[in-house]
């Protein structure tokens, strides 16, 4: 007769880049957790926050045809919450350890991540690239130590981290939820659903990008 693992067992053994496999494991407060590790810590930017922030909503109907439901209310106050906190911790370790933290680093990804961070700063002012860094991958983990390295002022820095911060972690929540309520069996398409998501969480830096351009060309 076979033993069946322990859980213990089967949490230590969760692929953390698979949203569904994090989810299975530890449900809303995995989501908290990753929130925070993706924005806050610069160990977390391979975290898939996009695509765990939608499949969570996604869950949250019971249509999917998973045996996990989670609850909608609960997965909103830890994306919320795990989204925030995370920012505001990762601009305080800017401010306190400089470039040393991203220094350290080895990773030619987190590096590049850095740069455009960086660039977004200096291109769109404080408020515009905290709240569209929110949308990219990478670049939403790294800017908010350099936001704290290079200076820039706390409530400037957290009112904006704020008003994105609700707008991703909510939005994409929101938006897995409603598509799950009103497409059966919606878990088919989810691989391509999910990708078509990091697009659209694109169209506002994208936006902005042809923006500043046409306004370059102009002036």
């Amino acid at each position: 007769m076979t033993t069946p693992p322990h859980p213990l067992a089967s949490q230590l053994a969760v692929n953390v880049l698979d949203a569904h496999s994090l989810l299975a494991a530890f449900g809303v407060l995995g989501v908290g957790v990753v929130m925070f590790a993706e924005t806050g810590l610069l160990i977390g930017f391979f975290l898939p926050g996009d695509s765990l922030l939608f499949t969570a909503g996604l869950l949250c109907t019971g249509s999917s045809g998973q045996s996990l439901r989670l609850s909608l209310p609960a997965l909103l106050v830890a994306a919320a919450v795990g989204a925030l906190a995370g920012s505001q911790t990762g601009y305080l370790l800017g401010r306190k350890a400089g470039g040393a933290l991203l220094a350290r680093s080895g990773s030619a990804r987190l590096h590049e991540g850095a740069r455009r961070a960086e660039e977004l700063l200096e291109r769109y002012g404080h408020a515009k690239a905290i709240v569209l860094a929110r949308f990219v991958p990478v670049v939403r983990t790294v800017l908010n130590p350099l936001a704290g390295a290079l200076g820039v002022p706390v409530r400037t820095f957290t009112v904006w981290q704020v008003a994105g911060g609700l707008v991703w972690s909510l939005g994409l929540t929101l938006a897995g939820y409603a598509l799950g309520s009103s497409i059966p069996n919606v878990d088919r398409y989810l691989l391509p659903i999910i990708a078509l998501i990091v697009v659209v969480s694109l169209i506002p830096l994208a936006a902005e990008l042809l923006r500043s351009r046409r306004a370059a060309r102009e002036s």
